[in-house]
């Protein structure tokens, strides 16, 4: 079944965005908005999870409450800017589990060369996100969901801040069956396989390596 794309017009989205973009922003404050970002996206990206009619005594009464229906969820960062939004997604979700998938890119080829990995072992009974700020060729993420595929989770999200044309038609042929959340749709990648206009390299404004 061919699932959806959903590109976020959120007002709070788009306002932390650009400050995420900006080259003046600093480490700590990129951290902080990448955290946030991840929280409005998740609560967007959770909205199908099934639910059930639960009875609460309130201190007036019973009410009937919705809760959610014993849904197992994983988040899964591709390291190392992916780690960025582990937090946000959690404090949406505490009771998820984590797992990790080391990926970096070939300087010359730009392929994604495979280095960790390391799910839940559980992960056959769970909703698996996995998550990365950049969605650039389309490599690290279509190689991270593939190795997420052998291991058969209920389903598998990709959420990411901000996508390239080029990365986005790549994982949707790939993977068509994989809903995508994007906070942006850029312009395009550039010779070096940059997303243009983009925010830079994510990982070293995360983590204050450049």
């Amino acid at each position: 079944m061919e699932r959806k794309v959903v590109i976020f017009d959120h007002p709070l989205i788009q306002h932390k965005l650009s400050i995420l973009r900006n080259v003046e922003t600093s480490t700590k404050d990129f951290r902080e908005l990448v955290n946030e970002i991840s929280m409005l996206m998740m609560f967007e990206a959770t909205r199908d999870l099934p639910m059930e009619t639960v009875k609460v005594e309130t201190p007036c009464g019973i009410a009937e409450c919705k809760q959610l229906a014993g849904r197992k969820l994983a988040f899964v960062p591709i390291l190392r800017a992916g780690l960025g939004m582990v937090d946000g997604c959690l404090k949406m979700v505490p009771s998820a589990r984590v797992g990790h998938i080391g990926l970096y890119r070939d300087e010359t080829t730009h392929t994604p060369v495979e280095y960790y990995c390391k799910l839940p072992k559980d992960i056959d009974k769970r909703d698996v996100y996995v998550v990365d700020p950049m969605l650039a060729t389309g490599g690290s993420a279509v190689d991270a969901i593939s190795q997420i595929k052998l291991r058969n989770p209920r389903k598998i999200c990709f959420m990411c801040m901000i996508a390239a044309p080029e990365g986005l038609e790549v994982l949707k042929k790939a993977h068509p069956d994989v809903d995508i959340y994007c906070a942006a749709l850029d312009e395009k990648l550039n010779e070096d396989c940059y997303i243009i206009p983009g925010l830079g390299d994510a990982g070293d404004r995360i983590f204050g390596t450049k």
